[in-house]
């Protein structure tokens, strides 16, 4: 048989976003034979939405020229519980309550299905494919529009005793502070987000005189890209917004290496592409933050799940680690 014909083993791996869901068709080595996606906002009825991507999957899946041994599904998604395979209160989908995801998926597919939260899920793509291969201790901190987190202790994910461990996101770093879509107040990831770093930018203009090339903006004008761009070019508040968000991240990222002692932690998403604008001050406060007998000993490192792939990529290591 030529090495064409040989049936090539894959994980399907599905990232559940607020407005997009994608999905790609993975193999053991992290190469994408084949993705796909859906828009998530589009459904107000979750059986039509797992219908739809149902239908979208076996599409792409037909496309593919190589033959395939599909052995599982591995979702990410907001406020999964790997326990139950749920969906479980996500505010920031139109599901409402516990949605029961893993089962759904079992009855369409008749596969294996696995499910975790988003960042769980990026912090077994970067164990598997990243920059943690070597490593059994370690947190994952995905900077999109909120806040996630993946710990890993001793080579496993942490879940707790009901599937909801390691929300670092929601830790309160300023008592009576921000409002947080959780419903609470002072929740990290209202100041270290791309959501926290604009509110900051915009209190920052209320309370400065200072000339800003970010002036006149509002909540929904501005973007972190705009900030990041900002700051490159010297604008002072964009400076300053960096500065604020590393010292707030980095004395918070203090307190949880007080827990686990992790090896490195991954700055993963859309605003840790700022580069050190974001790492120099993070580093900074953490190292100042860190009892003595931590200090020096814990990386800080960008991760290294590039490009499209990286959330389907996270998605798909579940099925390795967890199902096989």
């Amino acid at each position: 048989m030529s090495a064409a014909m040989k049936t090539k083993e894959i994980a399907i791996g599905i990232d559940i976003g607020g407005t997009n869901t994608v999905f790609g068709f993975i193999d053991k080595r992290g190469k994408c034979l084949a993705e796909g996606s859906v828009r998530t906002a589009e459904f107000l009825e979750f059986h039509d939405f797992i219908k739809a991507l149902w239908e979208s999957i076996e599409k792409v899946a037909a496309t593919i020229k190589t033959k395939i041994d599909i052995k599982g599904i591995g979702i990410g998604a907001p406020n999964g519980n790997f326990y139950n395979g749920t969906i479980e209160f996500a505010p920031n989908l139109s599901w409402k309550g516990i949605i029961p995801v893993a089962k759904e998926f079992k009855k369409l597919s008749r596969l294996p299905v696995v499910l975790t939260n988003d960042a769980n899920a990026a912090a077994m793509g970067e164990m598997m494919y990243g920059g943690a291969k070597r490593l059994k201790d370690f947190i994952v901190i995905t900077l999109g529009t909120g806040l996630g987190s993946g710990i890993v202790v001793n080579g496993n994910v942490l879940y707790g005793h009901d599937g909801f461990a390691g929300e670092i996101g929601h830790v309160i770093v300023t008592p009576n502070g921000r409002k947080c879509g959780c419903g609470r107040r002072g929740c990290l990831e209202t100041y270290a987000s791309a959501t926290g770093i604009k509110r900051t930018v915009l209190k920052l203009l209320s309370e400065s005189g200072e000339d800003s090339m970010l002036n006149g903006h509002t909540i929904k004008s501005l973007s972190a890209k705009m900030i990041d761009e900002a700051a490159f070019k010297g604008d002072p508040i964009a400076i300053e917004a960096f500065d604020y968000t590393g010292k707030v991240l980095g004395e918070a990222l203090a307190n949880s290496i007080a827990y686990t002692s992790p090896k490195a932690i991954f700055l993963f998403g859309g605003l840790a592409q700022a580069g050190k604008l974001i790492f120099k001050p993070t580093k900074k406060h953490m190292e100042k933050s860190l009892l003595n007998i931590y200090k020096k000993k814990v990386k800080l490192l960008p991760s290294s799940l590039k490009g499209a792939h990286a959330a389907v990529l996270g998605a798909s290591a579940l099925v390795w680690k967890e199902l096989l």
